[in-house]
């Protein structure tokens, strides 16, 4: 059985974690400086963004946890040391300064970075804030850190959930941060997972490899893909359960609870994006399979069109048909059926292809909830797949328009 607990990042055995303001941010109210350790060496697994810009902490955790194994977590919020010239130098400084105050190798750190591109970095505030920032770990620090990786992000992300593995009470929690540049490919954002279970690396690499196919490859908040995204988990062993070395019953309850948190996580994060006021949840049934189900989910919670009609509670179900009819799934179009829903009720809008008959003010009602769900029926096979998303606002582009300076 999976159990939500308190602790988020820190509620695995031998997790501290802690974030301060180090100055990278003008806003000296915000946190702008995360750290997070573990009290022994942990299995290490990440998965990073596609784009072919990549921010320079990305190469440097990727060296760093090649022998599949790291001990702490340093993030900056504020500036995301892509395009950089000295970005190497930086993010290895940082690695650096983690050995210099806490004794852990810098080849043992994982190193990430989120804000703005472009814009020059400078070590010293990091530097500075170091000796408190290692200070202030402590076994309560999930909140800090959690608001420490936030840019734009209205509210903090953080989970954890207890399991049985092995007859072993097994803890597993995480945070993330995401609200704009949300489209990933293979990661997304920047999310942190720690868990005390006893996993070797391969089997973690397995898992999260897996996961995040149903997980973050499946949000969309603006069809732009970070040049920092990173999943990062560290699994340092301390809850004692049997290693997890194989395809099994074991790693079959890991999965389950890294899902939990993920998933989790995923619905945040879009709920959380960049001027949104409604989380929408696409759900597919009845495809082909499940990679055309993925196809037609995805591609609905993408569509500019259908999320600006959310915005305005309008059931132009329409653009859900010309989103599916975009996505290069392979589907019967007159076999499709959608049905909008929220907290308020259910509506069916369209059935076989075609329009039906609905009150045009139920729907406006059922719409103007801040979570809406999108069931789209096919008649085609037994394939599912389910994508979140958010709505399109005015706000938005307010953000964006001005997000630099």
């Amino acid at each position: 059985m999976i159990k939500e607990i308190q602790g988020g990042i820190c509620a695995a055995k031998g997790f501290k974690a802690a974030g301060v303001h180090a100055g990278i941010r003008k806003n000296k109210d915000k946190k702008d400086l995360a750290l997070i350790v573990s009290e022994v060496k942990a299995a290490a697994a990440a998965t990073y963004t596609q784009n072919l810009v990549k921010g320079a902490p990305i190469y440097v955790t990727k060296s760093n946890i090649a022998d599949g194994y790291a001990q702490a977590i340093i993030c900056n919020s504020g500036n995301a040391n892509t395009c950089n010239a000295n970005g190497t130098e930086i993010a290895e400084g940082m690695c650096q300064l983690v050995e210099e105050h806490t004794g852990i190798l810098k080849t043992d750190v994982v190193v990430a970075s989120t804000g703005v591109i472009g814009q020059p970095l400078d070590l010293t505030p990091m530097t500075n804030a170091m000796a408190d920032l290692t200070l202030a770990l402590n076994t309560n620090g999930s909140n800090d850190a959690a608001e420490a990786i936030m840019t734009t992000d209205l509210a903090k992300k953080e989970i954890a959930f207890s399991f049985e593995i092995g007859g072993k009470t097994c803890k597993i929690g995480g945070i993330a941060k995401g609200s704009g540049m949300i489209h990933p490919n293979m990661a997304t954002m920047l999310v942190f997972v720690t868990s005390d279970v006893a996993i070797t690396p391969e089997m973690l690499k397995t898992a999260l490899s897996a996961d995040i196919q149903d997980s973050f490859n499946m949000i969309s908040v603006d069809g732009d893909t970070s040049t920092n995204d990173m999943v990062t988990v560290l699994a340092n062993g301390m809850g004692e359960n049997p290693v997890i070395d194989k395809l099994g019953a074991d790693y079959d309850e890991f999965c389950k609870a890294l899902s939990a948190v993920t998933t989790y996580l995923c619905r945040q994060i879009a709920k959380d994006g960049e001027g949104a006021s409604k989380l929408l949840e696409s759900r597919v049934n009845g495809a082909k399979d499940t990679k055309n189900a993925k196809l037609i989910a995805k591609s609905v919670v993408c569509s500019s069109l259908f999320k600006a009609a959310m915005y305005g509670a309008d059931a132009n179900w329409g653009r859900i048909l010309c989103a599916i009819g975009y996505s290069g799934a392979d589907c019967d179009v007159n076999k499709i059926s959608v049905s909008l829903s929220s907290k308020t009720g259910n509506i069916l809008v369209c059935q076989n292809g075609s329009g039906v008959d609905f009150d045009e003010d139920l729907a406006k009602k059922i719409l103007s909830e801040d979570e809406i769900i999108i069931d789209i029926m096919l008649g085609d096979g037994t394939g599912s797949a389910v994508a979140w998303g958010c709505d399109l606002t005015y706000d938005y582009v307010k953000i964006n328009g001005d997000y630099r300076t």
